[in-house]
């Protein structure tokens, strides 16, 4: 079951929604049979058990009763954060389970249970949120690596206000009625995410295809530091098509050979620009580089100098 973007539901109503903290890592299905294995499955259905050895144990946890559980595989910073750049360096390990042990050691892998598909030999997706939450919690699965996040029912604007404040990326409301749709993109589940915005310079572009031929696919954007252009990432989203089309023209014009930024980005294709554009995009977090995670364009900032961006 996949959640779908959108705001907070408004006050009015919120006391028929539960409210998480959205974890940025990988999504996993856990199946857990009672007979002291486990399977762990990602969204993709992969197995992915191999990749993540601390969490093996967790097989027990249940002794002779059967699951199936709903996560989110994550690494955590130095603040307790989700963090899906270091959790990165986990990924993809499921075919070197020496590597994954070694791994496992230098960043660590914690399961975050939110959900109850299966339990005791029966499927329980047909229950509402609130009673499958209230079978999760009644299955005490806290553990070194994996434990069950709370859930606040109703108090969404302190609960938005406290993950905000907290450097978290996002909230995800669930339904209180709402039961579990296996393969879908269900209202039930509203996942609102934290946008924050910077004020960038535009060094390049990549062109578009198709439709958008001869526009700009994405723009390459950067931040000034020590008299530097330094690269913080690609935006492709948030434009209308007056808005693609006159960004286009500006493009044109400001044309050079040269790339502008300190490093040269690993992008294909790039075309380069005199950064003296401006503008001002939206984005969820930033990577332990600086580069932007989930960038939008928002406006062109004529009002800014390329020196007032740093």
């Amino acid at each position: 079951m996949l959640a779908t973007p959108g705001p907070l539901p408004p006050a009015g109503v919120e006391d028929q929604w539960a409210f998480e903290v959205k974890q940025d890592g990988q999504r996993a299905m856990v199946y857990l049979p009672g007979d002291g294995t486990i399977l762990l499955r990602a969204r993709s259905g992969t197995d992915i058990t191999a990749a993540y050895p601390e969490l093996l144990p967790l097989a027990d946890a249940l002794g002779a009763r059967s699951a199936v559980l709903d996560g989110e595989i994550v690494a955590l910073d130095e603040q307790g954060r989700s963090d899906f750049e270091r959790l990165q360096q986990r990924m993809g390990l499921a075919s070197s389970p020496a590597k994954a042990a070694r791994m496992a050691a230098r960043v660590p892998a914690h399961l975050m249970l939110f959900d109850v598909v299966h339990l005791d030999g029966r499927p329980v997706t047909g229950l509402p949120y609130a009673k499958r939450r209230e079978l999760l919690a009644g299955l005490g699965l806290d553990g070194p690596a994996w434990s069950t996040p709370a859930a606040i029912t109703g108090h969404g604007a302190q609960a938005w206000e406290m993950a905000r404040d907290a450097g978290l990326e996002g909230l995800l409301a669930k339904k209180i009625t709402g039961r579990y749709e296996p393969g879908m993109r269900s209202k039930s589940w509203i996942k609102i995410r934290f946008m924050r915005t910077a004020d960038v310079v535009i060094g390049g572009w990549v062109p578009g295809r198709g439709r958008l031929t001869g526009l700009p696919g994405a723009v390459l954007v950067g931040e000034r530091h020590d008299g530097l252009l330094h690269y913080a990432g690609s935006v492709g989203t948030g434009w209308s098509q007056a808005e693609r089309t006159r960004l286009a023209e500006l493009l044109h014009v400001a044309a050079i050979d040269t790339c502008p930024f300190a490093d040269v980005p690993p992008v294909a294709g790039a075309r380069w620009v005199l950064p003296r554009l401006v503008g001002e995009v939206g984005y969820a977090t930033r990577t332990r580089a600086g580069r932007l995670r989930h960038p939008s364009w928002h406006r062109l900032r004529p009002d800014l100098a390329p020196d007032d961006i740093g």
